[in-house]
């Protein structure tokens, strides 16, 4: 090679060196943990995280290719969930995806400095999670699932579509902040509808069927489920308990009512994860979960199952139907 070719040589390679670096960067294969609530045969987990896959990809994340994602499911186990977020930690990701309230508590636990967005989380303020929603102002943010003042429509719903309920047990989770959020706002209006609450604690399958069966030999009673990990694993049992036992029933979410339940009034649970893939997206891209403002949903679903009220023997009044988003016959 002759000196005038070896000089151009080295001018190219020296601009070209930046240019080369700045693209191996921006294709470095970056690491993503999920940390689900649910079970891994859940089918509403896997409609949650292929929504948060389906928004990875749609902003250019391919996994395998530019993302790896180590996925773990909790499974309403509160001892495995805590496993697991060390186990996620441990392997050094650059975000984590905290799919439902009962695991940010765990995760924050583990770190305070892994990036963490969550989704399906009720007043992350309270819990302490974040130091406020328009400022979360620490290593997580994400998107709430409803305020517990919500709680109390669940009541009114019932009340409306069963007048004649003068007791309700309420389904929670005592051990996550929502589980007592909730069931203390029931308690709040509960005497302005004449209605005596109850709280049933879930904690597994045979407690939950002796609770609800000692509850249900009394007359005049209906039913509540809140939001938890533990009444989404124990859904299906929950629904054929209501209606073995002529429970009218309100659940916080609509895959109750799809599966046999009588109504609910609730958030869509899969939307948010396609946004958390949004948040996840700009933190890779180096924006920082405390500078990201924590969401709230927008739109509440009314879902009403006429099969079940039928069989329950209740009518549902006509102005109740009106307000329906959606009406299972």
């Amino acid at each position: 090679m002759r000196r005038r070719e070896f000089i151009t040589f080295l001018g190219g390679a020296v601009v070209a060196w930046p240019v080369l670096a700045w693209a191996q960067q921006l294709e470095r294969m970056r690491r993503i943990g999920v940390l689900m609530a649910v079970a891994a045969d859940d089918p509403e987990g896997q409609a949650r995280i292929a929504a948060f896959l389906q928004g990875l990809q749609q902003l250019g994340w391919t996994v395998g290719h530019n993302v790896r994602i180590d996925t773990r499911w909790g499974a309403g186990d509160a001892d495995r969930m805590r496993r697991y977020a060390a186990e996620l930690v441990s392997l050094a990701p650059d975000v984590i995806l905290a799919s439902g309230g009962t695991v940010v508590g765990v995760l924050l636990q583990a770190t305070r400095t892994v990036p963490i967005v969550f989704t399906q989380t009720s007043d992350p303020v309270g819990a302490g999670y974040v130091a406020s929603l328009a400022q979360p102002g620490g290593n997580a943010t994400g998107f709430t699932i409803s305020e517990y003042g919500v709680s109390g429509k669940w009541l009114e719903l019932l009340k409306e579509i069963a007048p004649r309920v003068t007791r309700a047990a309420v389904l929670r989770d005592a051990t996550v902040p929502q589980g007592v959020g909730q069931f203390a706002a029931m308690q709040a209006v509960a005497p302005s509808f004449g209605v005596e609450v109850s709280p049933i604690d879930v904690r597994d399958a045979g407690e939950i069927e002796r609770a609800v069966t000692a509850f249900a030999s009394s007359k005049n009673g209906g039913l509540i489920t809140t939001g938890s990990a533990l009444t989404v694993l124990h859904r299906d049992l929950i629904v054929t308990l209501a209606v073995r036992h002529k429970l009218p029933a309100v659940y916080w979410n609509r895959f109750y009512v799809t599966s046999g339940g009588l109504v609910s009034y609730g958030v869509d649970s899969i939307a948010p994860h396609r946004q958390a893939a949004g948040y996840v997206h700009r933190i890779l891209q180096g924006e920082k979960p405390a500078d990201l403002p924590v969401q709230a949903p927008t739109k509440y679903e009314l879902v009403i199952n006429l099969k079940t009220a039928k069989a329950l023997g209740l009518t549902v009044p006509p102005t109740l139907l009106a307000r329906a988003d959606e009406v299972i016959e």
